[in-house]
């Protein structure tokens, strides 16, 4: 993983936290679902974020001057905000998630022929 990415593992250890204080923000709304990347490594399947989302939000939950419940709300209003996409592929190795807005090409190949899938996804979330 280049580095855009953090690893959860070294994301703990930056900021002091525990494994279960960091599933508890994620269950409270403070660390959104979508931003735990889920890939296949060397040493089986980790878990990484983005560094420009994670890295601020992880201060604004320790440098808070209100409760998590506070901070949640203030994060999460009501009136919530349109998901994004995310292609999830399925294989013998687990779930990979893959926000559409990152992915540059996905691509269906049979021998020599080769179909462009990327435009086709994306418009199947456009609301006209």
């Amino acid at each position: 993983m280049d580095q855009k990415y953090i690893s959860k593992k070294e994301l703990l250890e930056m900021f002091g936290i525990s494994y279960g204080a960091l599933y508890r923000w994620k269950r409270m709304g403070l660390i959104p679902e979508d931003w735990f990347i889920r890939r296949s490594t060397s040493t089986g399947q980790e878990t990484f974020f983005r560094r420009d989302q994670i890295l601020p939000r992880m201060e604004q939950i320790l440098d808070r001057n209100a409760s998590l419940e506070e901070l949640a709300d203030k994060i999460n209003p009501t009136k919530e905000e349109s998901p994004k996409p995310i292609l999830l592929v399925r294989n013998q190795y687990g779930v990979h998630r893959f926000p559409l807005e990152e992915l540059e090409a996905v691509s269906l190949v049979l021998g020599d022929e080769q179909v462009q899938l990327l435009e086709s996804l994306k418009g199947a979330f456009r609301h006209e």
